[in-house]
């Protein structure tokens, strides 16, 4: 029996989330960031330490999304600025 081909579905994956920040620009930022942040705070609490995330330890990864969460607000706001006449 033949070994079923490689399936690059994280590569679909990273594209759509790609197109939909393009697309969204900095709420999208803010809806992943605080979706991620809040996943990982969930397994936090739940005993996870360490992560598959490159930066390994959970309190980093918290810690990298609460700034992109900010940087994304911060991102809307200079947006909606760039509205007012």
């Amino acid at each position: 029996m033949a070994d079923k081909p490689y399936d690059p579905l994280r590569l679909c994956v990273y594209a759509t989330i790609a197109a939909l920040a393009w697309v969204l620009g900095p709420i999208a930022v803010v809806g992943f960031a605080l979706l991620g942040f809040f996943g990982y705070l969930r397994a936090r609490r739940q005993g996870l330490t360490r992560s598959k995330c490159v930066l390994r330890d959970t309190r980093l990864v918290l810690t990298y999304l609460g700034v992109l969460a900010l940087a994304g607000v911060v991102g809307v706001g200079w947006q909606v600025y760039g509205w007012l006449p």
